[in-house]
């Protein structure tokens, strides 16, 4: 390493940053793709209500919001890279303990644990990635990173539908994914970003500070887990088959897989991000205006949501491209707890709000609560830019 021109060792810093944030990132979307369907099925085969299961659910979100603003004074006290590899094992021994507790009761608690966990290791892994992103091409790296995310994420139900939720191999699978991302962290663990002397940066400010970003999350967050939540009932109201249901929302998701990195290159040769932004928020208004036109010809409405997905999904993506590109240090590492806080209010909100627009005006409740918030962030982006605030 002593011997590499200084250009060289930013080079392998910057990989090996990458490949530990990238690592943990793809362990956290597989844990919570496995995780979600496997224990949602096993509490049903045991015979609780759908009550107690969405309970159960919604607890993963309660602990995500409890963890967000935790994770960097965590993180002040150990070290980031620390953090991360506690995390890991916690997290592994949480999906792990699933199947050794039976109880109802401790399921809850192990939920808790495990999304804290993931949550921590959500918030530090983007720290990692935008501290470490050289920044003429941060939104290539962080394109990359969400490509990996979607991709862990999409790992997760594929290994389920493989082995099934019988006997121990799927806590065990699981176990292992996150265990494995324990090495390239190791590898990493020099490079780590922590943070320079000083007191501990409140990170509820942030989500007023750059609301650009923070808003972008909160929408994609609201949008993604109340469209997901939905859409299975809303292809049914409409009258397509659950096959074909289905597969439009897997084509949702490779959308999102293959256009991340496009797009972070594109936001990489711009200006301003935020014109990137409102385009994305535009073009999910859009997508949700033109819905009820395409409902007829399935194929249309296929290539359309793949499309509409992907540029959707940027708002996660551009959003914490500009995170980065505007704080640096603690209030980074701050304003990133805030970016995934506001991304788990999202999640709690999304879901409601959709299911009592359909259950208020019908079918069109779907576009039209997913349009509203579309419609609500582009006027904050808007207003953002016509402002030229610089950090905002």
């Amino acid at each position: 390493m002593t011997n590499l021109p200084p250009s060289d060792e930013a080079v392998i810093f910057n990989w090996r940053s990458l490949g530990a944030a990238i690592a943990t990132i793809s362990a956290v979307g597989a844990a919570i793709g496995l995780g979600i369907p496997l224990l949602s099925v096993l509490l049903e085969s045991r015979g609780y209500s759908s009550t107690v299961i969405g309970a159960n659910t919604a607890f993963a979100g309660l602990a995500s919001i409890a963890a967000a603003p935790l994770a960097s004074p965590i993180a002040s006290r150990l070290g980031v890279v620390r953090t991360i590899f506690l995390m890991l094992l916690i997290g592994g021994a949480a999906f792990i303990g699933f199947h050794f507790f039976q109880d109802i009761w401790m399921w809850f608690v192990l939920r808790v644990i495990l999304h804290f966990a993931l949550t921590v290791l959500f918030v530090l892994s983007e720290y990692w990635i935008n501290a470490s992103a050289p920044p003429e091409k941060r939104g290539f790296v962080l394109g990359l990173y969400a490509t990996s995310f979607a991709m862990g994420f999409a790992l997760g139900p594929w290994l389920f539908s493989r082995i099934g939720s019988a006997g121990m191999m799927p806590f065990g699978v699981g176990f292992c994914i996150i265990m494995l991302a324990i090495i390239p962290v190791l590898i990493a663990w020099r490079d780590s970003p922590d943070f320079e002397e000083g007191e501990h940066v409140p990170f509820l400010p942030f989500i007023f500070t750059v609301p650009t970003a923070t808003m972008a999350v909160f929408v994609f967050g609201a949008v993604e887990t109340g469209g997901l939540a939905l859409f299975p009932v809303f292809g049914a109201k409409i009258g397509y088959p659950e096959g074909d249901t289905a597969l439009l929302l897997t084509i949702i998701g490779l959308g999102n897989v293959m256009m991340q990195i496009p797009l972070g290159l594109v936001s990489d040769r711009i200006s301003d991000r935020r014109k990137l932004l409102l385009f994305c928020a535009v073009t999910g208004l859009g997508g949700m205006i033109g819905m009820p036109f395409l409902l007829g010809n399935w194929y249309l409405l296929a290539i359309c949501l793949f499309l509409w997905g992907g540029v959707v999904a940027g708002l996660y993506t551009i959003g914490l491209a500009h995170l980065g590109s505007s704080l640096k240090g603690r209030e980074l590492a701050s304003a990133n707890a805030a970016f995934v806080f506001c991304y788990a209010i999202g999640m709690l909100t999304g879901p409601q709000l959709v299911g009592i627009g359909m259950d208020v005006v019908g079918i069109n409740g779907f576009p039209l609560v997913l349009g509203i918030f579309f419609a609500g962030y582009a006027i904050i982006a808007a207003i953002r830019l016509m402002r030229f605030n610089k950090r905002g």
